[in-house]
């Protein structure tokens, strides 16, 4: 398993320090939610851990490994993976054939041969046992395009297990999940707890909660806090920053 570690990572847009000298450690096998208000540049932070966007400065380490200027696909090779909001999962496609496109790009294959090696059954087996463990073996054969918005979320995380991740970026995961969905999901990443590393943002505090063995909290770019969940939840600092609807949520939580 691998440990990530952000060392002193800063990004402007402008005269917009969105990302302040943020560092922070991801231990093998934990989940590390972020959470902080609308704007606090939780995706931004993600955005820069994946490679979509160059920091400013500071250090991306994984495994001690600097990889602060590989490629998304690179980062991948390398086992860190990011999960919603970016993943483009092809409507036309099947469920298994989307998820058989990571194996692919996994391996290295070329996207163009993606059809003349869809009967191939180590592709193919990678691929369901990477829908099994996200809930949806039974929709292989259906167009990603017929799925419930539940589902979707499911082959987004499935399109990220079949990378086999070191270390799972998850951006707002629950985001339009609701009701028995998102306990179903939430049951679901927690068995994945201990297998790989995941970094989790979500505004769900339940799932915060219930999933994060430690909580991050960024506001205006800056990490003001991190510990247990219980030590966040009872930190002055961090409900002086939830003031209003997130802060009743989290005194709830």
């Amino acid at each position: 398993m691998s440990r990530l570690d952000v060392q002193s990572l800063t990004k402007s847009f402008g005269a917009l320090k969105v990302t302040d000298d943020v560092s922070l450690t991801v231990e093998p096998g934990e989940i590390h939610a972020i959470i902080g208000p609308n704007g606090a540049g939780k995706t931004t932070l993600v955005a820069q851990l994946s490679g979509q966007l160059k920091p400013d400065s500071g250090r991306i380490r994984l495994d001690g490994a600097d990889i602060t200027g590989l490629s998304m696909p690179e980062r991948v090779k390398r086992g860190l993976a990011r999960s919603f909001q970016i993943t483009s999962i092809l409507p036309g496609f099947t469920v298994l054939e989307n998820v058989a496109l990571a194996v692919q790009a996994r391996s290295g294959s070329s996207f163009r041969f993606f059809r003349p090696v869809a009967g191939d059954a180590a592709l193919n087996d990678a691929a369901m046992e990477a829908l099994t463990e996200a809930g949806l073996g039974d929709r292989a054969g259906v167009v990603a395009s017929a799925l419930s918005h539940g589902e979707h979320r499911r082959l987004e995380l499935a399109i990220a297990l079949a990378t086999n991740p070191q270390v799972l970026l998850l951006d707002e995961p629950l985001a339009g999940v609701g009701g028995e969905d998102a306990e179903a999901f939430v049951a679901r990443l927690r068995r994945f707890k201990g297998r790989f590393a995941m970094l989790l943002i979500e505004h769900d505090m339940d799932a915060v909660f219930a999933l994060a063995d430690r909580v991050s909290v960024l506001v205006y770019g800056r990490i003001i806090a991190t510990g247990t969940p219980d030590e966040v939840r009872s930190d002055a600092d961090v409900r002086a920053a939830y003031l209003g609807e997130e802060g009743e949520e989290m005194a709830d939580a």
